[in-house]
């Protein structure tokens, strides 16, 4: 959620430090740090073809009518530092897809390094266990040493930079379209990262602890010593 919590909130405060200290490293390529989201998305289709205007603005007329062809879940990987990003849509988001997408990260998009320092949210799909419920074990165990888990806290996804880059494509790639199916919608977000790997640079981090120290000193308990 895209709010900040109650007043002396610890549990935040403790996620949201931690994951301040993990923007604020340095870069190191056998390190990297990846954050990754998922973002529902709903299939829909045109009942009615769209009729062509005039030739002067080239834009379509649609029909307010629409027919729904199910729903589907957009997986968001980005290594800000690199200003590289992935999306990929499955046709769910359970143990299952979030241990092969995993499995893809580490195994082709960072094959070499020694770790990789993964951010996300604490959603009950994104845990280690979900690897041993779809890998062997010997598989699982391996994959699991190639991660440094980070969990943003709860109501604190705007911590969590793969979330701004969902902005980023809901507004330039999905907004006010209708696309009827996955593949379809595959192949428009494999257009949309690669021109945006291509042309963007990476996220420049600036909110700092000690920023959150002042900025939202409301969080943090009343500690009388």
């Amino acid at each position: 959620m895209w709010c900040i919590p109650p007043k002396q909130n610890a549990e935040f405060a403790a996620h949201m430090e931690d994951i301040l200290a993990v923007y604020s490293r340095e870069y190191d390529e056998d390190y990297p740090v990846v954050c990754m989201d998922e973002k529902p998305f709903q299939l829909l289709d045109d009942r009615y073809a769209p009729i062509p205007m005039n030739q002067t603005n080239h834009k379509l007329k649609y029909d307010c009518e629409y027919e729904r062809k199910g729903t589907c879940s957009i997986f968001m990987f980005t290594e800000p530092l690199a200003g590289w990003r992935n999306t990929m849509a499955l046709p769910q988001r359970t143990k299952t897809d979030w241990a092969h997408r995993i499995k893809w990260l580490l195994d082709e998009q960072y094959p070499t390094v020694k770790k990789v320092i993964l951010v996300m949210d604490n959603l009950n799909t994104h845990k280690i266990s979900s690897l041993y419920e779809t890998f062997t074990p010997d598989d699982a165990f391996r994959l699991a040493q190639k991660l440094e888990i980070h969990y943003t806290p709860k109501h604190g996804s705007w911590l969590n930079i793969a979330e701004l880059e969902l902005s980023a494509l809901t507004i330039q790639c999905l907004a006010d379209r209708r696309i009827p199916s996955i593949t379809k919608l595959n192949d428009d977000l494999l257009a949309w990262h690669t021109i945006r790997n291509s042309t963007q640079k990476g996220v420049d981090w600036h909110f700092t602890t000690n920023d959150a120290r002042i900025k939202l000193k409301r969080l943090y308990p009343i500690v009388k010593i």
